[in-house]
């Protein structure tokens, strides 16, 4: 039995929404949240665009956006959509033949706002391409460049503004038969974006992207992106989610993966379960889960592994890990393998001795699960 079954609170029940492909992956409905990141280098470097696609991709990116603000660009995507390992969606601002280039050019969907392609006839043809082309389109909607008219209606930028210019955009589409869409309504305030997240989740069933727009650096912007973020999955909202920092975007994907994990939403590599350390400690923790984060960073088989410095809660830790270690006496602790005690390891060998225990562990997890699957598939 599931442990979430007998452990009802642990349970988040998303938000039915319909499914769109980017490229190939699915968005909303049952798929699995994806992640995504956006490259910053020049767009018009396929080759230096390319490379950085690729190390996002290495870290578990699902999907990447590329931004495309001039023809050198959209030249440069028909290489990049052709050779990169994950679906590419095309970030599009008020020029709409770039929109179309870019559904030439092979880009799983454009981000765009509808309102600012220009009028009907212009976005008529950007719909059209992405209807020839099979792209999908994102509505992006940014509390910082929110049309006039909501603002003198509103007198700011609020959720209830936001919402309204989601629902407008939306309508575009629509009105044009245009259904393979999904929608954001990002802000960098915390409060604003839930709101505005929460209110056009009420009002849509497209699939929602999820976004703490301009974030800030790696550690505040990590910190109010998993408050945001954390807490509109929580209540069961969104589909594909990014989260935008001052930092390299490999740094965003584990850090969109890190948010997934503590929630139970997703799973991939090695969740590190590590106590802060204290006088109590038989090892140097810290040192110690710095050296395993970089050694087991290529294990992506979802397992979990337990460091924690002294007996006082190893061991009640170990019982729920794959693998663990607990600092004891004498230069020495415990290791323990599929929660239950196993033997004694020396402190200067651990780490070489955990990483190979996962190794095993993860090449057992994954026969496991392609057996499994091969019963399935029998069945």
């Amino acid at each position: 039995m599931s442990l979430n079954a007998i452990r009802p609170w642990k349970n988040i029940y998303r938000r039915k929404s319909r499914q769109i492909m980017v490229g190939r992956v699915p968005v909303g409905g049952d798929a699995p949240i994806s992640v995504q990141t956006m490259t910053n280098t020049d767009s018009g470097d396929a080759r230096a665009t390319l490379n950085q696609i690729a190390a996002c991709a290495e870290a578990g990116a699902d999907i990447v956006r590329v931004s495309c603000p001039d023809v050198e660009a959209t030249t440069a995507l028909k290489t990049i959509c052709r050779e990169s390992p994950v679906p590419i969606v095309a970030d599009i601002h008020f020029h709409y033949k770039r929109a179309i280039e870019a559904a030439e050019a092979g880009a799983g969907c454009l981000r765009i706002n509808p309102g600012n392609i220009g009028d009907a006839a212009r976005v008529r043809e950007v719909i059209r391409a992405a209807k020839d082309h099979g792209c999908s389109i994102r509505i992006g909607v940014n509390a910082g460049s929110l049309e006039r008219d909501l603002l003198e209606k509103y007198g700011e930028p609020c959720p209830e503004a936001m919402v309204e210019s989601g629902l407008d955009h939306i309508k575009i589409l629509q009105d044009n038969d245009f259904h393979e869409f999904k929608i954001s309504v990002k802000a960098s305030d915390v409060f604003l974006s839930a709101a505005a997240y929460q209110g056009i989740a009420d009002a849509t069933d497209a699939p929602i992207h999820l976004g703490i727009t301009e974030a800030g650096g790696l550690m505040s912007g990590t910190i109010k992106s998993a408050i945001g973020l954390g807490n509109l999955l929580w209540m069961g909202i969104g589909d594909t989610l990014r989260v935008s920092l001052s930092a390299d975007p490999v740094e965003e994907v584990k850090v969109g993966y890190e948010i997934l994990k503590g929630l139970g939403l997703r799973h991939r590599g090695v969740n590190i379960i590590s106590c802060p350390s204290c006088a109590r400690q038989g090892f140097d923790v810290i040192r110690t889960v710095e050296a395993l984060e970089d050694r087991l960073s290529h294990i992506k088989t979802p397992m979990s592994l337990s460091i924690i410095g002294c007996v006082v809660n190893g061991p009640g830790e170990a019982l729920m890990t794959d693998v663990g270690f607990t600092g004891g006496g004498a230069g020495s602790g415990m290791v323990y393998l599929a929660g239950k005690q196993s033997h004694k390891m020396s402190n200067d060998q651990m780490i070489d001795h955990i990483v190979e225990q996962v190794e095993k562990r993860a090449a057992e997890i994954e026969a496991e699960t392609e057996a499994a699957e091969k019963v399935e598939a029998a069945e």
